[in-house]
């Protein structure tokens, strides 16, 4: 049975390190046949991995890397899950496992479910192990959902409610957490009334609020990344 496919597959970046070795796809084939024990590897598949037509399952990415000289992180685009950048950063599951205390079932099973149930510590040191950014954090923990959903209380009533419940779900200086959420509500606000000032704009006022609501965690990083740079 062949494995699921790897995270999301950077053809370009495939065929651009292939090019800068010297390499034909014939020459990718036959190494991943002959060193990594994938008969099956034909020129046909590797030009179909870099056109994008097909995917590398993980044995083949890994395999496609060691041919190629790179990281398998080099051939991924971004990663999306707590799997996909475990992968990204080639760490066996048993390791990272060992390294937050847990037993490799029960990580397995949470990197399935895309929900992280790891303590404080636990996940300090999951974010070390695979080199989380704070954003990939509260993604790839399944945190997300929740952060937008205190976001959008935050700006639309009283923000100073949800400092704390905010920064349990994002470990941020309490400062820096406070100015942002203050931004944000000075910010949605605005947008709310700066149609109705014109006149019975109501409408446009409801819609330009929505939409600042719609993207309320992209725009919290960018106020994070503004006041942490």
């Amino acid at each position: 049975m062949r494995e699921p496919s790897a995270p999301p597959f950077n053809a370009p970046a495939a065929r651009r390190l292939r090019a800068a070795l010297g390499m034909g796809p014939e020459h990718v084939a036959y190494g991943m046949r002959v060193s990594y024990g994938l008969p099956y590897v034909t020129p046909d598949l590797v030009i179909a991995w870099e056109r994008g037509t097909a995917a590398p399952s993980h044995p083949e990415l890994t395999a496609l890397a060691g041919v190629l000289w790179c990281s398998p992180g080099e051939l991924f685009g971004r990663p999306q899950t707590l799997r996909e950048h475990r992968i990204a950063r080639a760490v066996a599951p048993e390791d990272v496992a060992r390294a937050v205390g847990v037993d490799v079932r029960s990580y397995l099973r949470m990197e399935e479910s895309g929900q992280w149930r790891g303590n404080e510590r636990q996940s300090a040191v999951l974010a070390q192990v695979l080199d989380l950014a704070l954003p990939d954090f509260v993604s790839v923990t399944g945190r997300e959902a929740k952060l937008a959903d205190l976001l959008r209380s935050a700006v639309t009533t009283r923000w100073q409610a949800y400092v704390r419940p905010v920064r349990k779900l994002v470990p941020l200086a309490p400062d820096v957490l406070e100015g942002v959420l203050q931004e944000l509500h000075e910010d949605y606000q605005g947008h709310m009334a700066a149609t109705l000032s014109w006149g019975g704009g109501s409408r446009s006022a409801s819609e330009s609020g929505r939409a600042f609501l719609d993207r309320i965690v992209e725009n919290f990083w960018a106020a994070v990344e503004k006041r942490t740079a």
